[in-house]
């Protein structure tokens, strides 16, 4: 478990899965400011929100950020350089052969979307070639997905429990397995920029 970054890292990523609750829109806003045009490498997201409130998740990212921004559809396959949010009352997976799925199946720890739903299938998807990012957040949801993604051989990376606005779901996945990385959200944005550096060599 590393809390300062290498000075790059040359692992190659095909996909990122980002899980948030709590103090989520500020983190992630944060991690994915000023994102280059020509990025790559696919990113879909499980923003905890309530089942009964319409999301506009992707409409307000869409307007900050310079890629293509989608609410997931189900079998909706996973494009290159775009942004993905988990719709409001669904789980959401990637299948293997790299189309999201939905689903209405109970939730887990209290949660649908699970970010641990997301994380696992990615996991069995991608394998190795899979990064996980944990923020902010008020449960333990996300712990059980970020150690799949460990086993699976991918990269897991957790923000600074101290800097999140609430701790709780950072320092679930920390218990659970010690992440690749536990960096505050400024450190977190390098990663993924390295990352997307890595995937384009």
């Amino acid at each position: 478990m590393r809390r300062q970054l290498r000075s790059s890292i040359r692992k190659h990523v095909d996909a990122v899965v980002l899980g948030a609750s709590a103090g989520g829109i500020d983190a992630l806003t944060m991690l994915l400011h000023e994102l280059p045009a020509t990025w790559h490498i696919p990113m879909a997201v499980v923003l905890h929100l309530p089942e009964e409130h319409e999301s506009h998740l992707a409409e307000i990212f869409a307007q900050r950020l310079p890629i293509p921004v989608h609410e997931a559809i189900d079998k909706m396959p996973v494009a290159t350089g775009s942004l993905y949010f988990a719709p409001p009352g669904y789980h959401l997976s990637i299948e293997r052969e790299r189309s999201f799925s939905l689903s209405c199946e109970p939730p887990v720890l209290f949660s649908r979307p699970s970010i641990d739903v997301l994380m696992a299938s990615a996991a069995d998807a991608y394998g190795p070639a899979l990064a996980g990012f944990l923020l902010t957040g008020a449960n333990d949801d996300g712990a059980e997905g970020m150690h799949r993604i460990h086993l699976a051989g991918g990269l897991t990376a957790v923000q600074e429990p101290k800097e999140a606005l609430i701790s709780t779901m950072p320092q679930a996945a920390i218990a659970r397995h010690a992440p690749d990385y536990v960096l505050p959200l400024r450190e977190l944005r390098t990663l993924l920029l390295q990352l997307e550096a890595a995937h384009e060599h």
